[in-house]
């Protein structure tokens, strides 16, 4: 069994959850290499509501279907904050996303995807990122710890090595709840429990300090006070502290990582991992 969590900081890229602690068990994140500002629903019909005059939004999910919104915007670089609540008690079968990701053939994203579980057990969280088409960098972790300021991933930019990084597409945020009760849980052993439902994720408190790109214009080479400038955006790093807890909690809470899976690349490793190892 596992403490019930509250709260973790996730990085990758230039990606941080920053924890909140309070009776709601807001998960707090902070994108800081993409943001949102408004938002718009795609699918699910009335399963997702915009409510208290845009301040908070919610997924939800029954037998029929899961819902889902995206962000009006495109941004290359910059800062999203938002909080998230996961689906309580037993999310068993659901799963709960948060990704970035750029359209068409070739396209850029960093994926979370929050794996529910039975009561008392921990979420999984899977992480993974794709450019210029090129994905297969999954990490998972359990969220079983109360900590704050804890990164838990890093996504270094190897381009020079010839590894893909997403520098140049611009993404959108998007955000789902959905049924996989097929594989989410325990390798898809424990299904979802119906009676249980409308199973319901919720964000709130959007913040943006991002460079809005469009068909017509880019404010991404602004270096005004309320925008983040490229070259910051993609210069930051963890410092000695982060870099502790980094190793300590990948350690500690990793449940996978590519660059162990020898059987999944029996023809060597990819490169990124070389030099991470």
């Amino acid at each position: 069994m596992c403490e019930q969590w509250r709260s973790q900081e996730f990085e990758v890229g230039n990606t941080q959850f920053e924890p909140i602690s309070d009776d709601w068990e807001w998960l707090s994140i902070y994108l800081k290499y993409i943001s949102n500002v408004d938002a718009q629903i795609t699918w699910g019909g009335q399963r997702a509501k915009i409510l208290n005059g845009g301040q908070v939004l919610t997924l939800s999910l029954d037998h029929a279907s899961g819902s889902g919104f995206q962000s009006k915007n495109e941004y290359l670089f910059g800062k999203i904050e938002m909080q998230l609540k996961l689906v309580p008690g037993n999310s068993a079968g659901t799963v709960t996303t948060f990704y970035l990701s750029s359209q068409g053939p070739g396209h850029d994203e960093i994926d979370f995807e929050f794996l529910g579980n039975s009561s008392g057990n921990p979420y999984t969280v899977h992480t993974n990122v794709y450019a210029k088409g090129k994905g297969d960098k999954e990490q998972q972790f359990h969220l079983c710890f109360l900590v704050d300021n804890i990164p838990i991933r890093v996504f270094q930019n190897n381009e020079a090595m010839g590894v893909p990084f997403p520098t140049s597409q611009p993404m959108r945020v998007y955000s789902s709840l959905w049924n996989a009760d097929d594989w989410a849980t325990q390798g898809g052993r424990v299904k979802a429990d119906w009676t249980k439902a409308p199973f319901t994720a919720s964000y709130k408190n959007f913040k943006v300090n991002a460079c809005v790109v469009s068909s017509s214009s880019s404010s991404c080479g602004s270096k005004s006070s309320n925008s983040l400038s490229t070259e910051a955006s993609q210069t930051q790093e963890l410092d000695g502290v982060g870099r502790n807890r980094l190793r300590w909690v990948q350690a500690k809470y990793m449940i996978y990582n590519y660059c162990n899976d020898l059987k999944r690349f029996p023809q060597g490793l990819p490169i990124e991992c070389k030099r991470s190892s």
